[in-house]
């Protein structure tokens, strides 16, 4: 993880990107409205027979083919059991097409409104899904893909040690504190391996879900990987811990209508959450040299942000200090 990876979208031209879609009988009507994503390129359009799709060009070198293919075969899946997510299309049976080096996939294009963390009547109908998406996953295990490991942590602690410009007045606040929060998640990670394991979406949070006719659909499942149930739910969790209780009863009760959810992985929220800030600060290091980041994250990479993320990790560490959530009186 520590080696700069390849970043050639340089030849992802807009007539190849035409061409490719041409290659699977799909002709655009309209041009082509690039959507918000860094990691690949994603595109919307419109095509001559009315349809909307939405073409995604994965970034070289971060997934390997059989990787891909266990993401689509699982988001195939899911849809044949009736499961709101948007999966890819097939052509010839295949849902991974090369063209000109790249590696590309067609989507449906499905709108939706969002909503806010606020919505309960929301919350539990993706908590009613979350349950669905695990009642299949649970069947077995991703051959491929990642789990969630200690190794996740200690790729991206060593790209924050070798890679990050962070500046030198800072090292004395930053590197402990990161040091401290590393080693407080740790036996976390650790323990979660020891836990059932299930597929998951992997990167479950409000953007990544639309409701359209009040169902709720997921979309990208780019990260999907093995590891426990809690890790598709605590990222619906923001604000005072009283409004995380709820948030989190809205989501446990709709899931609890299609399986059972183990109540002491409530006890994980804090260490993922700790988890995801420091992969975090590493991941957008890592890809600060592919030219779109820095359009895209202009505040990343500033003193500023060095010293506001010494704050962040201070406070998750006082986060991590409180008792875990608990949706039993007295537990």
């Amino acid at each position: 993880m520590t080696e700069t990876a390849t970043f050639d979208f340089a030849g992802l031209s807009p007539d190849t990107i035409l061409d490719a879609i041409e290659s699977v009988g799909i002709y655009a009507q309209s041009g082509l409205l690039a959507l918000n994503s860094y990691e690949n390129r994603v595109y919307q359009l419109l095509a001559d027979d009315g349809q909307r799709y939405v073409i995604k060009f994965y970034r070289p070198g971060r997934w390997s083919l059989a990787q891909i293919q266990e993401e689509h075969d699982f988001a195939l899946q899911l849809a044949a059991a009736d499961v709101p997510v948007v999966a890819p299309l097939q052509f010839d049976g295949k849902s991974l097409l090369p063209w000109q080096g790249y590696w590309f996939t067609v989507f449906p294009s499905v709108g939706g409104r969002t909503f806010d963390s606020d919505d309960f009547d929301g919350l539990e109908r993706i908590g009613q899904q979350l349950g669905r998406i695990h009642e299949i996953g649970d069947q077995q295990l991703f051959e491929h893909r990642l789990s969630i490991n200690p190794d996740m942590l200690q790729q991206a602690m060593a790209v924050l040690t070798e890679q990050a410009e962070i500046p030198s007045h800072l090292h004395p606040a930053f590197y402990p504190t990161l040091e401290h929060l590393a080693g407080a998640v740790a036996p976390h990670v650790e323990a979660m391996t020891k836990l059932p394991q299930l597929r998951l979406h992997g990167d479950a949070h409000l953007g990544n879900i639309l409701i359209r006719d009040e169902v709720v659909n997921f979309v990208d499942l780019d990260d999907s990987r093995n590891g426990p149930a809690i890790q598709d739910l605590w990222m619906f969790l923001s604000g005072p811990r009283e409004q995380q209780l709820a948030q989190l009863d809205a989501l446990v009760e709709g899931y609890e209508m299609f399986r059972p959810f183990d109540h002491r992985q409530f006890a994980l929220i804090e260490p993922l959450r700790g988890l995801r800030m420091i992969h975090y600060m590493a991941w957008l290091t890592q890809r600060w040299c592919d030219p779109a980041f820095p359009r895209s994250f202009t505040w990343f990479n500033t003193t500023r942000y060095w010293e506001d993320q010494v704050l962040a990790m201070k406070e998750q560490l006082s986060a991590l200090a409180e008792p875990a959530l608990s949706l039993r009186p007295g537990a």
